[in-house]
């Protein structure tokens, strides 16, 4: 009866929970649907064919299945932006309460660190780390992470300072509690929420950013299957093969939207204003 009442006061957010557990399902189980095609598995002989019953996404220059290479596509796109949002996630909660409860020169130094990753555009500082450490999904990951965490932690830092002379907190210090069991305890707990609600949201973003960087040949090499990839190697096509720019653009459109709005619900239940 809860998870019936759950559902039904919360149907935006079971709907695109549902529509985001049928994408990462589709990413578990891509050699399923796919029927054990590889991403990889060229057929020069079936090159830029256009969408028909045996591929029904069309093929690439080299004969690849672009439904294949699409739906394994989302196992890269995913993977890396919930890497991405992970670490910016501990990073940035993790600096921020610390700069927050103590302050003084600790707070001064992570702020001061915050102010030099913001100071720059985020796309093109990202690209720059990408370029000196190499193209790769890897490096795209550890590129985008070191230029987001600073939100998380202007966010965390936000909170802490709100709660920091609490009274609850100040009889926790009379009282003896160690410093680690206060951030464990009245620190962390509270900003946690927030920084959940954010993160949920920038999925979507972070997707759309490794993508990009992908694309602008920063991130993912070939031959792998990822979106912003396959949209570069069809850009040189897009007059006689638009399908090969059409179903990648159309899967990080699709799965950006969920993401998002599946945020925006996580943050309508979330909402303390509701309770």
């Amino acid at each position: 009866m809860k998870i019936k009442n759950f559902v039904v006061k919360n149907k935006s957010f079971c709907f695109f929970a549902f529509l985001a557990l049928l994408i990462i399902l589709a990413a578990i189980f891509a050699p399923v649907i796919t029927g054990g095609v590889s991403p990889s598995e060229a057929v020069l002989a079936d090159a830029l064919q256009p969408p028909s019953a045996e591929h029904i996404f069309g093929t690439d220059k080299l004969g690849r299945d672009i439904f294949t290479r699409v739906i394994y596509g989302a196992r890269t796109s995913l993977v890396s932006a919930f890497s991405v949002v992970i670490i910016i996630f501990v990073l940035g909660t993790v600096l921020g309460v610390l700069a927050g409860y103590f302050g003084g020169w600790v707070d001064a130094v992570i702020m001061r660190i915050a102010d030099l990753m913001v100071s720059f555009p985020g796309m093109v500082f990202a690209m720059a780390i990408a370029g000196v450490m190499g193209a790769s999904i890897r490096n795209a990951v550890i590129a985008v992470s070191l230029v987001s965490w600073t939100k998380y932690a202007r966010l965390a830092r936000s909170l802490v300072l709100k709660i920091r002379n609490r009274d609850y907190v100040a009889a926790a210090v009379v009282t003896g509690s160690r410093t680690p069991y206060i951030l464990r305890k009245y620190m962390i707990p509270n900003v946690i929420p927030t920084l959940v609600i954010t993160a949920a949201t920038d999925i979507g973003g972070m997707m759309l950013e490794l993508a990009g960087l992908s694309f602008l040949g920063f991130g993912a090499k070939a031959p792998a299957p990822e979106w912003g990839l396959m949209l570069n190697e069809g850009r040189q096509f897009i007059q006689n093969a638009s399908w090969m720019m059409i179903f990648p653009g159309a899967a990080i459109f699709i799965v950006v939207v969920v993401f998002n709005l599946l945020g925006d619900a996580l943050r309508d239940v979330l909402d303390p204003k509701d309770e």
